[in-house]
């Protein structure tokens, strides 16, 4: 994504080699911009702000659990708990989105 480009010029860190054209360097996952002089043109773009979220749709929910697990021991997992509706899994895997 763009935003992920916009690197302070001296927090770049090379994600190229000398020369390397603006077609090689975003082929292989980096930024170029050749407009400051000084700092590397091909640089590592900044990660992804991610976070994790209970989701929200009750019939996508991923099993984490087993039947009768409690509160409790299902937040140990690291997972979510919702103790409804019936059939579907209540204690069950984070998603993890981006921000």
């Amino acid at each position: 994504a763009k935003c992920q480009c916009k690197v302070v010029p001296k927090q770049r860190t090379n994600c190229g080699y000398p020369g390397i054209s603006a077609a090689e360097c975003k082929k292989i996952g980096c930024c170029f911009n050749a407009s400051v002089p000084s700092v590397p043109w091909c640089y590592n773009p900044k990660q992804k702000k991610v976070r994790k979220v209970c989701p929200n749709d009750p019939y996508t929910r991923i099993n984490c659990g087993h039947p009768g697990i409690k509160p409790r021991e299902c937040m140990r997992k690291g997972c979510c708990f919702r103790a409804h509706p019936a059939g579907v899994p209540w204690c069950f895997y984070h998603r993890t989105v981006e921000e």
